[in-house]
């Protein structure tokens, strides 16, 4: 694109009038004749047979319709388990959650049996009144207990608790150890912790017996697959089934999955021939929406005299929750991104994937890449201890240099392609974010500070993600009769200002105001295919199809235009909804050019075009673009009360070419947001049964205003060479360097104590712990 109109602006988001003035819609503002309101039964135990479910009180209360169990919806379905949603996985066979528990509750808030009602207050006194017998049994709290020999069972009909066992491996690693003079080792845990968006899940499904379809409204990133499984699932063709995702107030992961609720919200429209809603309150996604993590790593790193790697070889424990809906593709991330930006020579890591009696674990933000990051970052701060080198030194001289990108490891993605950087300088984004941390002038702040009694620390992190995950993505540009644009996609606006970004790729082409542009997106009856929003990828691969897309029908407006005004199609230009001839007045408006398309019943189209302004675009991505973060934190550590306050942070990414800096840098300050809370506050507790102990957020902290500094944003573009638009994606970016960067700070500022941090969250009681009896050093 030369000289680009719109796109690189910061164009204001197109989503936002409507949602700043309450015309949102989202689930729960959904309304429909005759409307029932469902409520879940859910366990109270992490682990118990099911003897039998007596629901006679529950079905005598005045205004209860129905009380289902899976016994009752079976009909409805073509099988008891949800399908295991990465087709491509090779897993061992019923590891995926049953729609309703059939004989066995495996985690605390599996769904046992659903109230249908008139109100969902009325279901909710209805489901309390449900009795169950449970028979307990012996749960698996712990991912390590779990794997030794000899530990209880998740699942009654497994012979272990180790779901599936990989491992990363290349380089000659037993030479990189004997040879080295240095070597370090590191125990790592990186805990728990959900998504929680604003809105949290929901389903309304509706059967029309006079279409003969059901409609289900979703709360999810991923319309399409939706109505892909539950196809499966109800045996419905794809001509009686529409999946819709309204207003998706946030997901980060926890909405890209179908969850049994849908299917048995469905399953229950098509049995009751009435709508009926469910919408989560907040108890329930913490109980039963996906979570990221637990993961234990036991890491060791070998290395030269100057800090330079030699290989990392060690083991990682990963916590499965009770049922797998997609695959292993959250431990798969982590373990192959530990070398991140990094030239490491050899590499070995034997992964456990390990099944508990918790809610499963799926990507949330970050998707694995996080944890990666942070088990690297913290092997390079162990080995500038070990040498007492600057850190951010030791990380310089381990930097895949500029010269050498793009640069392929020899690990591969999940799918099966190479993980190559395809632009970036990653020496340059580190000192960049040197620089704008003041990295240099620290010393002087920390000891202004110690001589104060105060205790700073700075620290800084590096990471890589991949972004622009395929398959494919689809989108449609349509010229409609009315002059107007639109735009059709597969991509699923949850808050990040998709719309927008397709918009100005769209306007870019048309040089029309993105306000002027429609976009509908998130409905599986406008356009056949889609995947939907994950991996950070929508920008680059529903952008770029539409911005195929755009082109094509620019280049059929041109030569429609030319051929009824009788000019050369270079003499032509478009503005403002007409083409005109260049330096006349003579000009023909879209809505002119798509009248003539439309035809003339009896009467040959002009110039024999085909009919219509329209073009259907597939981008199909032959590999992810890496997206390029870098951050340095400058923290403030209360040794007294153990509280940390953030007093600088900086971020420097590479995200190729930029569409919409605004919406660029509030991604980028969300995923450190998001990161900050991993990192500092959010602890999801469970007690040695199992029992989730974090269940609000009283208990569960996130950071607020008064925790979260002011973020400075650099942007180093690196036009990606995979994708025509030259782009990367940020969704996720912005949280994979962060908690090894904070870590570091906090850990440097209390290096007085000797105290090393092995785990996050780092929250006031676990620093406590740490420097309970240590005294501080007279100097650093």
């Amino acid at each position: 694109m030369n000289n680009p109109v719109y796109v690189g602006k910061s164009v204001k988001r197109i989503e936002d009038l409507p949602l700043i003035q309450g015309r949102g819609r989202f689930l729960d503002d959904l309304q429909l004749p005759g409307l029932l309101h469902a409520a879940f039964v859910r366990s109270p135990l992490a682990h118990a047979i099911i003897r039998g479910i007596d629901a006679t009180a529950a079905t005598s209360m005045a205004g209860v319709h129905a009380v289902l169990t899976l016994a009752d919806i079976s009909p409805q379905l073509s099988q008891e388990r949800l399908p295991l949603q990465f087709r491509s996985a090779q897993l061992p066979p019923n590891i995926t959650p049953f729609v309703l528990a059939k004989d066995e509750v495996a985690f605390v808030g599996e769904a046992v049996a659903m109230v249908i009602a008139e109100t969902r207050y009325l279901a909710e006194d209805a489901a309390a009144l449900v009795a169950v017998d449970y028979e307990p049994l012996p749960a698996v709290s712990d991912c390590r207990a779990g794997a030794a020999p000899g530990a209880p069972h998740a699942h009654r009909g497994r012979k272990s608790n180790v779901m599936v066992e990989i491992r990363q491996s290349y380089g000659d690693i037993g030479s990189a150890f004997s040879g080295a003079p240095h070597c370090v080792s590191v125990s790592l845990k990186q805990h728990r912790g959900g998504a929680h968006s604003i809105e949290g899940r929901g389903v309304l499904a509706s059967y029309d017996v006079n279409d003969d379809r059901l409609t289900l409204w979703t709360s999810t990133q991923l319309a399409h697959e939706v109505r892909g499984f539950l196809m499966s699932m109800l045996r419905l063709d794809e001509n009686q089934i529409r999946v819709v995702a309204p207003d998706v107030g946030g997901g980060f992961g926890a909405k890209f999955v179908m969850y049994p609720e849908e299917v048995a919200i469905a399953a229950a429209g098509l049995k009751l021939r009435r709508p009926v809603k469910w919408v989560e309150d907040r108890r329930e996604h913490f109980l039963a929406a996906v979570q990221e993590r637990d993961q234990y790593w036991e890491l060791e790193v070998a290395f030269e005299s100057d800090g330079v790697l030699r290989g990392v070889r060690g083991r990682m424990i990963h916590d499965a929750g009770a049922y797998t809906p997609q695959g292993i593709n959250l431990p798969y991330n982590a373990s192959t991104a530990l070398p991140g930006p990094y030239l490491l020579p050899a590499y070995d890591i034997a992964v456990q994937v390990v099944e508990t009696n918790k809610v499963a674990t799926m990507p949330v933000r970050g998707a694995g890449y996080p944890e990666g990051a942070f088990a690297m970052e913290r092997l390079l701060d162990a080995i500038a201890q070990k040498l007492e080198i600057d850190r951010a030194e030791v990380r310089r001289r381990n930097l895949v240099p500029a010269d050498k990108i793009p640069y392929t490891t020899p690990l591969k993605t999940r799918s099966g392609s190479s993980i190559t950087i395809d632009s970036g300088d990653f020496p340059r984004c580190q000192q960049l974010v040197l620089d704008a941390v003041d990295y240099a002038g620290f010393p002087e702040r920390q000891a202004k500070a110690r001589a104060e009694g105060r205790y700073l620390g700075i620290g800084i992190g590096n990471g890589v993600k991949g972004t622009g995950r395929g398959p494919f993505e689809s989108g449609i540009v349509r010229v409609g009769r009315t002059g107007r644009i639109s735009i059709y996609t597969g991509a699923m606006p949850m808050g990040q200002g998709i719309r927008t970004a397709l918009a100005q790729i769209c306007a870019e082409q048309f040089n029309v105001e993105p306000s002027d542009i429609t976009v509908i997106a998130g409905d599986t009856a406008v356009i056949p295919h889609g995947q939907g929003g994950f991996a950070s990828r929508q920008t680059i691969t529903a952008g770029s199809a539409v911005h195929m897309a755009s082109v094509a029908v620019r280049e059929k407006v041109l030569a429609v235009a030319a051929h009824l005004l009788e000019a050369s199609p270079q003499d032509l230009e478009i503005k403002d909804g007409a083409v005109t001839i260049a330096g006349t007045d003579r000009r023909l408006t879209l809505q002119a050019i798509a009248e003539t398309l439309a035809g003339v019943p009896g009467y040959a189209l002009p110039g024999n075009f085909e009919p219509g302004l329209e073009s259907l675009k597939n981008f199909i991505p032959g590999a992810l673009t890496y997206g390029i973060g870098c951050h340095a934190v400058e923290v403030e550590v209360d040794v007294d009360t153990c509280a940390i306050r953030l007093l600088r942070y900086a971020v420097v990414n590479d995200s190729g070419r930029i569409i919409n800096p605004m919406i660029v840098e509030g991604q980028l300050i969300g995923g450190v947001v998001h990161a900050i809370g991993n990192s500092l506050f959010e602890w999801m507790g469970y007690d040695d049964q199992a029992q989730p102990i974090t269940t609000n957020f009283a208990d569960y902290l996130l950071p607020t205003a008064t925790e979260v500094p002011n973020i400075d944003v650099t942007f180093a573009e690196y036009p990606s060479t995979l994708n025509p638009l030259g782009v990367k994606g940020v969704g996720e970016t912005g949280c994979v360097p962060a908690p090894g960067a904070i870590i570091s700070a906090v850990e440097h500022a209390l290096a007085p104590f000797g105290v090393r941090i092995g785990e996050y969250p780092v929250t006031p009681t676990n620093l406590f712990n740490l420097l309970k009896g240590a005294q501080p050093k007279a100097a650093l």
